[in-house]
């Protein structure tokens, strides 16, 4: 009896099956631009490969005919930060806000989170449109960072507003009993509190801008983002110095992420030793 009911039934092995496909879809195309980056001088861009090497690689800092992979990974990291920046900023900011009702905040929350809705392409030939029509030029710093907030701020708000929701005031109750201004229950209780969603909020954000295509491609104006440029150096560029490009900007994207999980669990082992110390 016990061996039988053990057993797996049809639908795990369905799951797993579909969890499989999943998980090669998704890192498969990772995985062979990765080891196509790896060919040799004579290499091409399919296999089989024709040597290893990481000619590529060092060719991909060298002067290249087409592409400006320098200046557009920087502008795409200063847009990102930017944005990263601006999304937890205002995020806090409306949690703390809608905290409490008051006349349209549900109409308010709404208007704010349909851009997710809203086709990308559309957002991003509307901004770049409206640009024109004021006369001002359209730039990866202006136009391009307000189409990349109408995307990660709604993402922010969400995630805000779910922290908030489980927020237990008590804590806040405490620190005024104990004499605490409205500044200093903020600064030295909910803040710290929040900070590990709050980074979280901003590796979002981050990660949603550096990607960014569709809402950057009218929007950008004369100088690419990194996306942009890849899309770009995929007509015109014939070698695997595009694959080492890949891999690179994933590498990149994968040591973010560690950077952030790492300092959230930093946070975590600090906060659990202050609350031992304090018992």
């Amino acid at each position: 009896m016990t061996g039988n009911s053990n057993r797996r039934g049809l639908s795990f092995y369905l799951l797993a099956a579909f969890f499989g496909l999943f998980v090669l879809f998704l890192y498969g195309p990772i995985a062979t631009i990765t080891i196509l980056s790896f060919q040799g001088p004579e290499g091409g861009l399919t296999f089989p490969m024709n040597g290893v090497s990481i000619h590529w690689f060092r060719n991909l800092f060298e002067q290249q005919a087409v592409g400006d992979f320098g200046g557009s990974f920087r502008r795409s990291i200063a847009l990102g930060l930017t944005v990263m920046v601006l999304t937890v900023l205002f995020s806090l900011l409306a949690g703390f806000a809608f905290r409490r009702r008051f006349p349209g905040s549900g109409a308010l929350f709404y208007l704010a989170v349909a851009s997710l809705i809203v086709p990308s392409i559309l957002v991003s030939l509307g901004i770049g449109l409206l640009f024109n029509i004021l006369g001002i030029e359209p730039a990866w710093h202006s136009s391009a960072l307000g189409a990349h907030l109408t995307w990660t701020l709604p993402f922010g708000l969400l995630i805000v507003f779910a922290i908030f929701n489980r927020f237990n005031s008590a804590y806040e109750e405490a620190a005024r009993d104990l004499g605490a201004t409205p500044w200093q229950t903020v600064r030295h209780v909910v803040l710290p509190i929040l900070l590990p969603s709050l980074i979280g909020v901003g590796l979002f954000g981050f990660t949603l801008s550096y990607d960014e295509f569709a809402r950057t491609l009218m929007t950008a104006g004369s100088f690419n983002t990194l996306p942009l440029e890849i899309y770009g150096m995929t007509t015109n560029v014939t070698t695997p110095v595009l694959y080492a490009l890949g891999t690179l900007t994933t590498l990149f994207s994968f040591t973010v992420i560690g950077l952030f999980l790492a300092g959230v669990a930093i946070l975590r082992r600090r906060r659990l030793r202050r609350t031992g110390a304090a018992r």
